[in-house]
């Protein structure tokens, strides 16, 4: 030991030899930045990030779906999402981005020009999913939306997400919201 270094601290007898983990280490099933992990994600979870892959080619590279999903399904781990789901969202959002930009824009407070195409691809699937997924509660279609902003997009893009998505979940799921206020698990 150096003359400069100070004495090392000794740990209390029911520490000692104990697995240490700092207070800012991941949670079980989650990366250090918060995302789930790639084996907690579900099939259907797969299968949005993968869309929002394709739509953001769609959005930049302005390529034909057709091409986009050929290259997508080559992609390693496409196998464990779940196709159905991506292909009607892939499909159903490029099919359907006049429409689904038509709701989107009144609760925007800039041009869709200036929204990061990360954004703009996750509010896309939300919008679709809110509109043609019924099996999917609105505040799952809320809550993955906002995961994929946070894990693919911008700082604080997330917030963006949920509030545009949180502006219309009223609007295309009228009954489910006002029967999640009534319950006291929605503040929307």
């Amino acid at each position: 030991m150096s003359r400069n270094a100070a004495p090392a601290a000794s740990l209390p007898a029911e520490l000692d030899g104990a697995e240490l983990v700092p207070a800012s280490a991941p949670k079980p099933g989650l990366t250090s930045t918060g995302a789930r992990k790639a084996s907690a994600k579900s099939a259907r979870s797969r299968s949005r990030e993968f869309a929002l892959q394709a739509l953001y080619q769609s959005l930049v590279g302005r390529n034909e779906a057709a091409d986009i999903d050929l290259f997508t399904r080559d992609l390693a781990g496409f196998h464990k999402a779940d196709a159905a789901h991506y292909d009607a969202l892939l499909y159903g959002c490029t099919e359907q981005a006049a429409a689904l930009d038509a709701l989107i824009a009144p609760l925007l407070d800039r041009k869709f020009a200036e929204i990061s195409p990360i954004e703009h691809a996750s509010m896309w699937i939300g919008v679709y999913e809110m509109q043609h997924c019924p099996d999917v509660p609105w505040r799952v279609v809320l809550n993955e939306c906002i995961e994929l902003a946070k894990e693919f997009g911008g700082t604080d893009g997330h917030k963006y997400v949920n509030a545009v998505l949180g502006g219309l979940a009223p609007q295309l799921r009228p009954h489910e919201v006002e029967a999640d206020r009534k319950a006291g698990r929605a503040r929307i």
